[in-house]
């Protein structure tokens, strides 16, 4: 008989030539559980989307209320749905006054889609600025405003008049102009391996956006929903987006995105033509639903307070001769390494031993450590001796 491993590899297409090929039976909090009950802590979070842990009972819960009502009804912005109602209405509690405007989509590559059009049709300009070993998603408009031009090979001509800057280089600003539709950057760039900007970039980024006319994209589909110690990352630097990315955990594990504006600027999209933007399943209530307890979750067991704390445990621990240095923010961190060789060993060796972590598409010398924000302390603890100890062994 076939394995599922088999036939994954078989019948679905492949992303890369070495998948991990975990086969998991079933997930709870923080860990997942193979075929043969093989317990192993999730130190990705599913790639930032497992904030509250996996398969939480209030967001159970949830899903299973909306599913006795309705799931898809029409595309997105005809029929009133409450579970897309209530969420963009929390959205918008939790957001400054500016940011009043919910267009929910299924993805963050999508948000970035969204924003990139509405960015050129309230400006009318073209001209779009993107930072260097940035990541915004993969299809064709995000990969234009992605930062490296390996990911890019066998898939031009992408899009036009996109330029590039330096990540926290005060000194490139001067390159956004009267013609720039928009900057889009990562609020904490994620796939360079964990890079902090400085408050002082930032603030002088945001003057200048301001001063030439071109809206301001804060990508957070991997560190809002308090990955770095506060709800949404941009709040760290006592500045506002113009337009804001949200994907990953705003599902609360369910496909789901969003790009969040002013409602002055998200009305362009509604005439001249009609449907500037249009998704059919964006919104999804059952998504929706997912999203909405996720957030009270959050907000209600307060989970922001202890991600720093948490955050520092970890550094406190992950002190080893192969560590180069631990960086980022909160939950969101990187371990920099010497070398590939060393991390693939290193992931490897942790996986064996009940410890999921990975590396970064544009750092492949660091691994990522992004829990989920419910990690206990002595959990923390637990994992670390895997790391340290896995790094013995290389």
């Amino acid at each position: 008989m076939i394995s599922n491993k088999q036939l994954f590899l078989q019948n679905n297409a492949q992303t890369s030539t070495s998948p991990n090929l975990l086969e998991v039976d079933r997930a709870e909090g923080i860990y997942l559980y193979d075929m043969e009950g093989k317990r192993y802590a999730d130190l990705v979070s599913g790639f930032a989307v497992s904030n509250i842990g996996h398969r939480h009972p209030k967001v159970i819960a949830a899903i299973q209320a909306q599913l006795e009502k309705y799931l898809h009804l029409t595309v997105y912005g005809e029929f009133v749905q409450t579970p897309m109602v209530r969420f963009a209405q929390k959205l918008v509690e939790v957001l400054p006054d500016s940011l009043n405007n919910v267009y929910f989509v299924n993805s963050g590559a999508e948000a970035t889609e969204g924003a990139l059009k509405l960015a050129k049709k309230y400006t009318g300009r073209t001209g779009i600025i993107s930072c260097y070993n940035s990541y915004h998603g993969s299809t064709h408009g995000a990969l234009s405003v992605m930062g490296s031009d390996q990911f890019k090979q066998g898939f031009g001509p992408l899009l036009p008049h996109v330029q590039f800057i330096n990540f926290n280089e005060a000194e490139d600003l001067h390159l956004i102009t009267e013609e720039t539709a928009c900057v889009i950057m990562e609020t904490l760039q994620g796939e360079a391996g964990i890079r902090v900007a400085s408050l002082n970039y930032m603030q002088k980024l945001r003057a200048r956006c301001t001063e030439v006319g071109a809206l301001l994209i804060f990508d957070e589909i991997q560190v809002a929903f308090g990955r770095t110690g506060t709800l949404f990352a941009f709040e760290d630097y006592q500045i506002v987006p113009d337009i804001l990315l949200l994907a990953k955990a705003l599902g609360g594990g369910m496909p789901l995105g969003a790009f969040i504006a002013n409602k002055k600027v998200m009305g362009v999209l509604k005439d001249n033509p009609i449907l500037g933007h249009i998704t059919t399943f964006g919104g999804h209530p059952v998504s929706c639903s997912a999203g909405l307890a996720s957030l009270e979750v959050i907000l209600e067991e307060e989970l922001v307070k202890e991600v720093n704390r948490k955050g520092e445990i970890f550094r406190s621990l992950l002190v080893h001769p192969l560590i180069k240095e631990v960086r980022g923010k909160g939950l969101m961190l990187s371990i920099q390494l010497d070398s590939f060789t060393q991390v693939e060993k290193v992931s490897q060796l942790c996986k064996e031993r009940g410890v999921i972590i990975d590396w970064f598409l544009h750092c492949e010398t660091a691994m990522r450590i992004a829990p989920p924000l419910i990690i206990k302390e002595e959990e923390i603890h637990q994992v670390c001796a895997v790391i340290l100890k896995a790094l013995d062994l290389i």
